[in-house]
């Protein structure tokens, strides 16, 4: 539809009820704002000084083993406490509750120079399987009810180590985002019997237009709703809430999906692109939560080039989100590249 191309228009993102302006007849104004200088330095296979290289001790004294793959410890700094004293805090319109909870981090390989962009498909098989393994083992806690598999690639992002690694926080309560998730998809699960993501998926792969890429399990897209310049989305073809259901097969094919994508945003700027990128899944709740369909997002900040970043400020703090470079220009730029 032309009119999604030239002219002013709010989206609505089906998971969380929440819209996005899009403005593409903004990507014609000139670009005078921040430039950075990309760094190109190559980093060593191992790092003496980092805390996350195999055999290299961490700051609480814990020496890491000669691990070759992954490698999965509980974060010495966790924001989580599985002891955390229960309270209650209930005075007029000041509230609070404790929160419990157990934070993980998972070293995606020894080789401190690599991302998942440049490992093979087999090594980020071998990342999948450690996610379904500890999604499985944190489950099974009585304190948990969510489990939020998580990365931060770069410093814009936030990330405090450059070796490959991500983390797991689990946790009592269901996290804003998700609890957004939840109601929308619920609410149309009740109304059509199919998961929202199925419809949804289905009108995307007939329609053709922010397809990235797919095989046999999984699709690849800029969602319709996109608020980052080049946000993704990894969505299983067939309806699954969580990804302990993974078969062997399934679990190749989705580290397929990542490795595509992640190699297709280096290519992009010819740079490490920085992201942050998420599981979300059904709550470990103990209820059936069939109307889940899981599915991954990927968050990256680059707006123009690898020195320009978007940031979400004016209007979009006070406002709501905004963004120029449509979701139809976004998933061609990265197709090209697949």
């Amino acid at each position: 539809m032309d009119s999604l191309l030239e002219n002013s228009h709010i989206r609505k993102n089906i998971l969380t009820g929440e819209e996005v302006m899009v403005s593409p007849h903004r990507t014609k104004r000139p670009w005078q704002g921040q430039q950075e200088v990309v760094s190109k330095i190559k980093r060593p296979s191992y790092d003496e000084n980092c805390y996350l290289c195999a055999g290299n001790t961490r700051a609480n004294g814990e020496t890491n083993p000669n691990y070759k793959d992954t490698y999965v410890f509980t974060n010495d700094f966790a924001a989580l406490q599985k002891d955390s004293k229960a309270f209650t805090l209930d005075d007029g319109l000041l509230q609070a509750h404790s929160e419990r909870g157990i934070c993980k981090v998972i070293c995606f390989s020894s080789d401190h120079s690599k991302s998942l962009a440049e490992m093979s498909v087999d090594e980020i098989e071998k990342v999948v399987t450690v996610w379904k393994k500890e999604f499985e083992s944190l489950s099974k806690e009585d304190i948990i009810n969510y489990v939020q598999i998580f990365e931060n690639k770069g410093a814009v992002m936030g990330c405090s180590n450059p070796h490959p690694h991500g983390q797991i926080w689990s946790q009592s309560s269901i996290p804003n985002e998700v609890v957004k998730k939840e109601e929308h998809q619920k609410d149309y699960f009740f109304k059509n019997k199919r998961t929202l993501l199925t419809d949804y998926l289905k009108q995307e792969l007939d329609k053709n237009e922010r397809i990235i890429f797919q095989n046999d399990a999984f699709v690849v897209l800029t969602p319709f709703w996109a608020i980052w310049p080049f946000e993704t989305m990894i969505i299983p073809k067939k309806a699954q809430k969580d990804i302990s259901v993974l078969t062997k097969t399934e679990m190749q094919l989705f580290a397929e999906a990542i490795s595509v994508i992640t190699q297709a945003y280096d290519k992009l700027f010819d740079c490490s692109f920085p992201y942050s990128s998420g599981i979300h899944q059904a709550p470990t709740n103990n209820q059936d939560n069939e109307y889940w369909h899981w599915h991954m997002s990927f968050y990256p900040p680059l707006l123009r080039n690898a020195t320009v970043k978007k940031f979400m400020v004016g209007y979009e703090m006070f406002g709501m989100p905004q963004r120029d470079i449509t979701a139809e220009v976004a998933s061609e730029m990265l197709r090209k590249l697949v």
